[in-house]
């Protein structure tokens, strides 16, 4: 099923509409939902830096003009681009962009046509990216922009197997300057911890930055109005500000499959600012570990001094601009990859498949411990970790050769490059001496495989294998641990797993091992031998149910909500949302936190008239009457406004302006601002007072620490002068302000806190075991930003954000708060 927006022509949304779209593939239609938010393009000036973008051509002529010019776009490393189109841009029809270095489709030359021309034949490529994008974009109708696997070839936009092909040319000078270069030279082993050395030569640089225009402008051409366009890996980390550049209107994700490494490392790279800048002009950037998030967010604060809070980076919009300046946020969040386990599961129970796998065990000899390894032939991998780890335990007698068999798939990879030669020659000299030394007749030590095999042989060989051998250096992933226990479908099979792999942060009940301790490698194969089926059985149980609930489909709706900005809200309470929430009454103790204007209360258009909705003051009550639950409220009014208009009980703890404020379970503490503070305050009022009396609807909201002014009884046109007039006049004069943007507000203070802060002394104030924060507004997003895995986030309303869960409107909140009730009394009955 397409996405309904713009595909083949159909305008089936007017600009400033948002448009939500639900594909309906099969099992994924229940759980992926993508927001396509359509923004109006402002204005583009006559001449621009992305003029070479600009063609009267049909959008197919357009993609193919541009993919053969690839001079003229600037990447400056030390100021950022303008979030403004430079000029105009060709439109494209779909409504989702994949951009990446490879297309998912491999070419062969096919049979000569009865006119004796050439034909070509498009298979689907293997791959870890392919395996997680493939069922969604077969969903979806989107389009894949990438390279076809050919040098110096071009070739049609074409349609393959549902999925919608845009081909970017490449010559073969490219491929070894910008993909053997600057990608795999100098990228690669830089972000794999140096494991070798990195080069770093200028012309491969020079050429990573034209192939990365190339790829920019034919994901620009390809895209529709306000389109998301998902760009990724290491290859393509300068398209996003490219694409924001030429394409402000787009919603823009990068996702990187690799580690991201510690600054340290990061920070040898010559070119390490012009990186950071152009990842930055992504909305969303994902990682595979929460690890390597703080990576990049680490080096942004290093190289850019841009803040930072939990998930959230605010970068500024225009060159110049300091802290009271315009900013975009932007969120580096870590995003596990993961496969399509139900497909690999329904292979495995094909009985073909089971046939398969018993005749590769007789074909070894029926050995009583087979052993796997599936790797690219990668110095990453560890390959020769195993094997040593493998011969000295077949050295020491602790294992039998006729019982133990190792089987390792190590498939082709940069054959031309010298060091994967000499890598291979290394392994393959190790493999000869090890059967050597130690196999006989009958039984082979390890059988090496040095090829590929389609995806059904791979599954009977895991379906074979009692135990798999992942001992990764470092790695992004690693999607064959995740495929193996998909496959166990009968509950055996052991998975010893390296700690370097991004997958041992979930799958916690593999064997972990670290690969560089032979002695401990050792240790853990052996154990995996011996291990009781009991033991086997369970850990299994719980790598599966691991695998299945974070799949591929929910990979991509994660990634996808966040970006966009979630699915349709829906009425009432969705099933996941009573799910949480299920799983939080049964905490220990529990923190509920609320927002209050917009969350409990409805806007309105005086903020002293807001009031709660009917019956939230019960639902609230209700909790405060449970053990271990405490509620509090977290808003951006100063405390006295709060107390005001929420009336709240006792023993609610309040936190106004931000945190700023904070009534905990002691009388309050009055705020004591320096002699400075007082004075920028009084600027401040100075300033914003000025404003509000030359612009109609507008008022301003005096606090403690700081003054807002309000827009929401003023025009369209009126706010945004006033916002605009507020922001330059400060940014001159009190430079140093915290400035927070918020619906139809715009607040100015003297002291740094957010949400998220008040969150976090909420938690250490309580002792919370787990955590609810309902929000509306962007400045909830900080909060959102602090919470931890078992914490529950509730947004009101659309709009992009980090929350996991939302409903429509305040009357909601309080269902959900009653809702809460009702399953903490059924999972901690009190005793009468």
């Amino acid at each position: 099923m397409r996405l309904s927006l713009g595909i083949a022509g159909e305008r089936l949304a007017t600009v400033g509409q948002r448009v939500v779209v639900a594909p309906g593939s099969y099992r994924y239609a229940a759980r992926l939902y993508l927001a396509v938010s359509v923004s109006r393009c402002r204005p583009a000036p006559e001449q621009g830096t992305f003029g070479w973008l600009r063609y009267p051509e049909s959008p197919w002529q357009e993609r193919r003009r541009c993919a053969r010019n690839g001079s003229s776009i600037s990447l400056s490393a030390e100021s950022p681009a303008t979030d403004t189109a430079s000029a105009e841009s060709p439109v494209g029809t779909f409504s989702l962009v994949v951009v990446s270095n490879r297309l998912p489709v491999d070419h062969e030359d096919g049979p000569e046509a009865p006119d004796g021309t050439a034909t070509d034949v498009w298979r689907t490529s293997p791959g870890g990216l392919v395996t997680a994008l493939e069922p969604l974009m077969r969903s979806s109708g989107g389009a894949w922009v990438g390279w076809p696997g050919v040098a110096d070839r071009s070739f049609e936009p074409f349609t393959n197997d549902g999925i919608n092909i845009v081909p970017v040319r490449l010559s073969a000078e490219e491929l070894e300057e910008y993909y053997e270069g600057f990608s795999n030279d100098t990228l690669w082993p830089l972000y794999h911890d140096v494991i070798a050395a990195p080069a770093f030569h200028r012309e491969t640089w020079e050429a990573y930055v034209t192939v990365n225009k190339r790829f920019a402008a034919a994901a620009a051409a390809s895209a529709a109005l306000g389109a998301t366009v998902w760009v990724h890996d290491y290859q393509l980390q300068l398209v996003p500000r490219m694409l924001r550049e030429a394409r402000p209107d787009l919603v823009i994700g990068f996702f990187n499959h690799i580690p991201f490494p510690p600054y340290g490392i990061y920070a040898q790279l010559p070119w390490r600012k012009q990186i950071l800048h152009g990842l930055l002009g992504a909305d969303v950037i994902g990682f595979q570990r929460l690890a390597d998030a703080g990576n990049f967010s680490r080096a942004v604060r290093r190289l850019y001094g841009y803040p930072t809070r939990g998930v959230v980076i605010d970068v500024p919009t225009s060159e110049g601009q300091g802290r009271s300046g315009a900013t975009r946020r932007v969120i580096a969040k870590h995003f596990p990859i993961s496969i399509d386990a139900v497909a690999y599961e329904e292979m495995a129970r094909r009985p073909e498949i089971q046939a398969r796998a018993r005749q590769i065990r007789e074909d070894l000899g029926n050995p009583k411990t087979l052993m796997l390894g599936v790797d690219r032939l990668d110095y990453t991998k560890g390959i020769g970790h195993r094997i040593k780890a493998f011969g000295e335990l077949l050295a020491d007698k602790r294992l039998n050769v006729e019982d133990v068999t190792l089987v390792q798939v190590a498939s082709p990879s940069r054959e031309r490059v010298e060091t994967y030669k000499a890598l291979r020659d290394e392994i393959e000299l190790a493999v000869g001496r090890l059967n050597g030394d130690f196999s006989t007749i009958s039984h082979t030590a390890i059988s090496y495989h040095h090829h590929g095999y389609p995806r059904e042989e791979m599954v009977a060989l895991y379906l074979a294998a009692d135990v798999m051998l992942v001992t990764a250096l470092r790695d992004g992933m690693n999607l064959v641990a995740k495929e193996y226990v998909a496959v166990r479908f009968d509950g055996d099979g052991v998975l010893v797993l390296s700690e370097f792999a991004g997958a041992a942060d979930e799958l916690k009940q593999a064997i972990l091992i670290n690969p560089h301790d032979i002695e401990g490698t050792k240790d853990a194969i052996e154990r995996a031998v011996v291990m009781p089926k009991r033991e086997r059985t369970r850990r299994m149980r719980a790598l599966r149910k691991k695998v299945f609930d974070n799949d591929v489909a929910a990979w991509s709706a994660s990634f996808l909500r966040t970006l966009t900005g979630g699915a349709a809200v829906q009425a009432g309470i969705p099933q996941s949302l009573r799910v949480a929430l299920g799983e939080m009454a049964a905490a220990d103790s529990l923190l509920v936190a609320l927002d209050f204007d917009g969350t409990l209360a409805p806007h309105v258009d005086e903020p002293e008239d807001a009031r709660a909705v009917a019956g939230t003051r019960e639902a609230v009550q209700r909790l405060l009457d449970q053990d271990g639950v405490r509620v509090a409220l977290v808003s951006g009014r100063a405390l006295a406004s709060l107390q005001h208009v929420a009336d709240p009980h006792q023993d609610v703890l309040l936190t106004g302006s931000h945190g700023i404020e904070m009534r905990l379970d002691t009388p309050d503490v009055e705020i004591n601002l320096l002699a400075g503070e007082v004075e920028q305050l009084d600027t401040l009022a100075r300033v914003l007072e000025g404003i509000s009396g030359s612009v109609a609807g507008t008022t301003i909201e005096r606090k403690p620490a700081g003054m807002a002014i309000h827009t929401r009884l003023a025009t369209t046109k009126d706010g945004e002068r006033a916002q605009r007039e507020a922001r330059e006049q400060l940014g001159e004069q009190l430079p140093g302000l915290t400035v927070r943007e918020g619906k139809n507000v715009l607040e100015f203070s003297v002291r740094s806190r957010t949400k998220g802060d008040a969150l976090d002394v909420l938690r250490a104030h309580t002792g919370a075991e787990r955590v609810l924060y309902a929000g509306d507004d962007v400045t909830d997003e900080d909060a959102f930003a602090v919470l931890r895995d078992l914490d529950l986030g509730l947004k009101i309303g659309p709009g992009p954000s980090l929350a996991g869960h939302r409903v429509r409107s305040p009357k909601e909140v309080t269902e959900v708060l009653n809702l809460l009730a009702d399953l903490r009394e059924a999972a901690r009955p009190t005793s009468s």
